[in-house]
């Protein structure tokens, strides 16, 4: 059995839904705050304990946190089934004349729109995948489709350094990260963290984007040699057509759901109103969840041209959250039993012990990663993991961006190996996850490498 068969058949066979796992994660860190920390109060430990869950699934700030992520990969999905990025990846598709360059142009725009928003990258990498396997099937371009699904697939492992990304873009927001941490760090500590980092400082910051640049160039001249050296399969793909809304003839208020003017106007309104407010802030480059959510609603309504079509665009891509809806509030409780109970300073004074100033981020990177194969899911991530990265890099005098982008490193790359966010992907393209995933393994193996020397030599 091949490499990547060995990792599908682990998969499938030992990880259970990402909701089981939340939930076992749950009841493990329980059992884990009950057997290594000791109750605060008079009351018996486990009730204690199951106070500290309850807290925490339901705090209101974090709630808010989670509706902002979800609203961003729905947004994004509700974009890409407009029109005009319908016409944009038709007329990319078109570029393709032989094996190399179908591969190229699938993988480089993909990982270009991802850095803008990862929803929107996910299903254009998917249907620009598609569309080029219909190309070629057409034209008799002999590709090999899986290496194809796969360069559709790569936005996933650069969307978490991104304009999207949930723990770059959430500390931009004034007052989240004393917030994550008020039931970590005593008062004096919290008085001296930043009030925001600004996205200047992370998304934005120059080492970053050099780090994008590069994993952009490397793994775009990969998928262009991988698509010259590959055996070319079979296809049998008949045409996927974008979501189309009924035809119908609308009647009397109805038509207003139809009216180009007033989606047009709308959203007209809703961009001035974003200038009006967030300008100073994109003068100094820091983009928050709000912001980005409020362009891409505008951009969305004009793009679609009614209301209408924007609500069955969402509602085709509303299906986008449900693994992640009730998944959230989960991961929430288990960061308020590890705040409540003291876990975090346990677990934080260990990697203090093991670790330095330069070897931190590095620990951050790879641990990131396994954590993601588990908890797939960056928001998610950003909750249980953070308070902890925070921790250890305000021990070490770690700089706060590069704490923070060695967890967005980490969790993005394993994407390429955790084949849960490839769902979406692999309904549209009709290929398996044991198909692509020996092409994710290697832009996986490239990416890591880059992350970890940008993290060294770069930041």
């Amino acid at each position: 059995m091949s490499f990547t068969g060995i990792i599908e058949r682990v998969f499938r066979k030992y990880l259970p839904s990402p909701f089981t796992i939340a939930v076992l994660l749950t009841l493990f860190t329980i059992l884990m705050a009950l057997l290594f920390t000791e109750s605060t109060s008079d009351q018996k430990h486990w009730v204690t304990i199951l106070r500290y869950w309850e807290s925490g699934v339901w705090n209101n700030g974090l709630l808010v946190f989670a509706y902002q992520m979800m609203l961003i990969l729905v947004l994004g999905h509700v974009l890409v089934l407009s029109k005009p990025m319908e016409q944009l990846i038709l007329r990319l598709t078109s570029f393709v004349t032989n094996p190399s360059n179908a591969a190229l142009w699938v993988a480089l725009p993909t990982m270009l729109v991802s850095f803008f928003n990862w929803g929107l990258g996910l299903i254009f990498g998917a249907i620009l995948a598609r569309k080029v396997g219909e190309h070629a099937q057409r034209n008799r371009i002999p590709i090999n489709y899986p290496l194809i699904g796969a360069c559709g697939y790569v936005g996933l492992m650069v969307w978490h350094g991104g304009i999207s990304g949930s723990a770059p873009i959430k500390v931009s927001e004034a007052g989240h990260l004393r917030s994550l941490m008020e039931n970590i760090l005593n008062s004096r500590a919290l008085s001296e963290l930043p009030d925001t980092l600004s996205t200047s400082q992370t998304i934005f910051s120059s080492w970053n984007l050099i780090v994008f640049m590069i994993v952009v160039v490397a793994i775009s001249l990969i998928a262009f040699r991988m698509g010259r050296i590959t055996k070319p399969t079979n296809l049998d793909l008949p045409v996927y057509h974008f979501p189309m809304e009924p035809d119908r003839k609308p009647k009397g208020a109805e038509r207003l759901d139809y009216a180009k003017w007033l989606s047009i106007a709308f959203g007209v309104l809703i961009l001035v109103a974003f200038t009006v407010q967030y300008t100073p802030l994109l003068k100094t480059l820091n983009i928050t969840p709000n912001m980005l959510n409020f362009f891409m609603l505008g951009l969305a309504l004009i793009l679609h041209g009614s209301f209408h079509s924007f609500l069955h665009a969402l509602q085709s891509a509303i299906g986008d959250i449900t693994g992640i809806l009730i998944q959230f509030p989960l991961y929430f409780g288990i960061m308020g039993i590890m705040a409540g109970s003291g876990m975090i300073h346990g677990i934080s004074d260990f990697f203090v012990s093991i670790s330095n100033g330069t070897t931190l981020p590095i620990f951050t990177f790879f641990s990131a990663g396994l954590v993601n194969i588990f908890v797939p899911s960056g928001g998610g991530q950003w909750a249980v993991q953070g308070p902890l990265v925070l921790e250890s890099a305000l021990h070490l005098n770690v700089p706060l961006p590069k704490a923070i982008m060695a967890l967005a490193y980490g969790d993005q790359i394993t994407n390429m190996l955790q084949p849960f966010w490839a769902l979406p992907l692999l309904g549209i393209t009709k290929l398996k996850a044991k198909e692509i995933l020996p092409y994710t393994v290697i832009f996986m193996l490239v990416g890591s490498c880059i992350y970890v020397l940008g993290l060294l030599i770069f930041a």
